[in-house]
C-alpha cells in the first residue's frame, strides 16, 4: 500500500519546551516520548528547550506557558499546552493519522 506524503509525513520535528527538570516537564516528555515511538517510531526528533537556560527561545514560537509542545514539522505548526497524558488528545492535536503507525 503506497501512503500518501500529505497523509502520513516522512519526518515529523517535535518541541518540547519547560522549565527546568520539573515533575511536569518530565512527565510531558515521557508521554511524548511514548506516543511519537508508538506512532511515529524512526521518524521524529523532539528537541528539548529548558527557557530557564534560554528565555529568549520562548519568543520565536510565541510560548506562553509551559510545557508545551510545536510541531514544527510537518506544517502546518501546531501546539498543544500540558503534561501530554491525554494520548487521544495528544494524537489529534499532532494530528497523526492512523495511516503513519508502523
Amino acid at each position: 500500500m503506497d501512503l500518501d506524503r500529505e497523509e502520513c509525513p516522512e519526518f515529523w520535528e517535535l518541541r518540547l519546551y519547560v522549565a527546568g527538570q520539573t515533575p511536569k516537564s518530565i512527565e510531558a516528555f515521557a508521554n511524548l516520548k511514548k506516543i511519537c515511538e508508538t506512532h511515529l517510531k524512526g521518524k521524529y526528533r523532539i528537541e528539548i528547550i529548558d527557557l530557564l537556560e534560554n528565555p529568549e527561545l520562548a519568543k520565536g514560537d510565541q510560548i506562553l506557558a509551559i510545557p508545551t509542545l510545536v510541531r514544527k514539522l510537518p506544517e502546518p505548526v501546531k501546539k498543544i499546552i500540558g503534561t501530554l497524558a491525554n494520548e487521544e488528545k495528544v494524537i489529534v492535536g499532532l494530528d497523526i493519522r492512523p495511516t503513519c503507525k508502523m
